[in-house]
């Protein structure tokens, strides 16, 4: 369990490091929210399509907890916050004995047995596959979107008030 716990920590935050990490936050200041955060969580997708057993439909559910996680970071302005989220589902599910994005941890020694079909278990890519991550990443963002949080300052994204890095240059009269 140390292991599994310390190989996730390290890997949902690398991840993160990686993909909202200097250069995220570059884009972030120069090319805005939507035009960063959604490029992003697709190349987030795409780092994860060569996963075994990975579809169409947990290419397209991984972008949106790519696009989560960004969402996350604007909210906040913190790392931390992505981390945990990342971290969260990535060891909740092998508790619950299901894949985690195509790969197989047995932590437990149990493996959930879905009957209900490909479409809501997932199939052997696992829950990211399933039509109720797709629910559930609307609820998140949603309750990302409602939820109190404290933003905090970010010397890449919130220039310093009065400065003159991102404000235009008035032009010279010739």
């Amino acid at each position: 369990m140390v292991f599994l716990t310390t190989g996730l920590i390290i890997a949902s935050s690398g991840e993160e490091l990686m993909m909202r990490g200097y250069a995220f936050q570059v884009l972030l200041a120069s090319c805005g929210t939507w035009a960063t955060v959604i490029p992003v969580g697709v190349v987030f997708a795409l780092l994860h399509s060569g996963n075994p057993n990975a579809t169409w439909f947990s290419v397209a559910n991984t972008a949106g907890f790519g696009i989560l996680f960004g969402y996350a970071f604007v909210r906040t302005r913190d790392l931390w916050l992505p981390i945990g989220l990342h971290f969260g589902w990535n060891f909740t599910l092998p508790l619950f004995g299901v894949n985690v994005s195509g790969l197989r941890m047995k932590v437990t020694g149990y493996e959930m047995s879905w009957t209900a079909g490909s479409l809501w278990s997932g199939g052997e890519y696992g829950p990211e596959a399933s039509i109720l991550t797709s629910v559930m990443l609307v609820a998140l963002f949603v309750y990302l979107r409602m939820a109190p949080v404290r933003r905090q300052a970010s010397p890449l994204t919130d220039p310093p008030a009065g400065s003159e890095v991102c404000e235009a240059t008035p032009s010279s009269p010739s």
